[in-house]
């Protein structure tokens, strides 16, 4: 019979999952600050970041955080430079 080992599972991932759904309500929330194009393409990067955070997950979970991390930082970087050309 083969013997099942049990191994902690890591909160890391969980931690950068719900920094990726704070991130959502940003990106989100971003067409009163930026012009509905801008909206539209930062929401297609918060999907391709949730795909990189969701494949990180079990083989790299202390990434997953930074995943998180970097798309906050990313969405203050493009509202910044979006929101002041928009003026």
């Amino acid at each position: 019979m083969t013997e099942l080992r049990q191994t902690k599972a890591s909160p890391w991932p969980f931690v950068g999952m719900a920094g990726m759904a704070c991130a959502f309500f940003l990106y989100a929330a971003s067409g009163l600050l930026v012009p509905w194009w801008a909206v539209v393409l930062l929401l297609a990067v918060w999907v391709l970041l949730l795909v990189v955070a969701c494949a990180w997950w079990t083989p790299h979970p202390r990434r997953v955080p930074g995943v998180a991390v970097f798309a906050v930082v990313l969405w203050f970087a493009v509202v910044s430079v979006v929101a002041a050309q928009a003026r």
